[in-house]
């Protein structure tokens, strides 16, 4: 079982990037899960989602605790909750940001993590440029899909355009893929070497 944990903020649309990421499980025949944690809280307050991912029935209902991999859809997060909590070592960090690890202060923190599982993409920009509107929840899905690998992007895709419609949903599919290219190009420099998050 692959399990995930999404930060953010309300009206960032984290539950909805939950409920995406278990759609594209779906759609890839596999057993999955979305559920947020969550009372009614306003725009702007932290928000956490999850998603469980497996090969057969999922049967836990309870929150995770220790993630595979989590995805911080508002930096600004990082420093007021622990977003980190029960991250397992070898675990996947997406973060919506331009910065480095180093730049947003988390370098001593990773620095004995795997480099290809720590990965920056710029999230809010580029669905500002695709769909016009400053919402990260999509372009991160396709970015995950990159650093993770437990889902295909094609899937990602059409649960994008099962979710919308029209020029909303290409907008999203673009600033899915390009999140995607961003992701897959940053993993293969930190293969080589070439970046370093520490």
């Amino acid at each position: 079982m692959f399990q995930v944990r999404i930060h953010g903020r309300g009206g960032q649309g984290v539950v909805t990037a939950a409920e995406m990421l278990s759609v594209a499980a779906f759609d890839e025949g596999r057993h999955a899960q979305a559920f947020p944690s969550f009372g009614s809280e306003r725009t702007g307050a932290p928000v956490v989602a999850f998603c469980r991912i497996a090969d057969r029935e999922i049967r836990l209902r309870e929150p995770i605790m220790e993630p595979d991999a989590i995805i911080i859809q508002d930096p600004t997060l990082l420093h007021q909750v622990d977003v980190f909590a029960g991250l397992k070592q070898d675990g996947y960090i997406l973060i919506n940001t331009s910065k480095t690890f180093d730049q947003l202060g988390l370098g001593d923190m990773v620095r004995d993590w795997n480099p290809a599982r720590l990965c920056t993409v710029p999230a809010m920009e580029l669905a500002l440029k695709h769909v016009g509107r400053p919402v990260p929840n999509v372009p991160l899905l396709g970015g995950f899909a990159a650093v993770a690998g437990v889902l295909q992007l094609e899937s990602v895709i059409k649960a994008i355009e099962e979710r919308f419609s029209g020029k909303v949903a290409a907008g999203n599919v673009a600033a899915a893929r390009e999140a995607h290219a961003i992701v897959k190009a940053e993993m293969e420099q930190a293969v080589k070497g070439d970046v370093t998050h520490a």
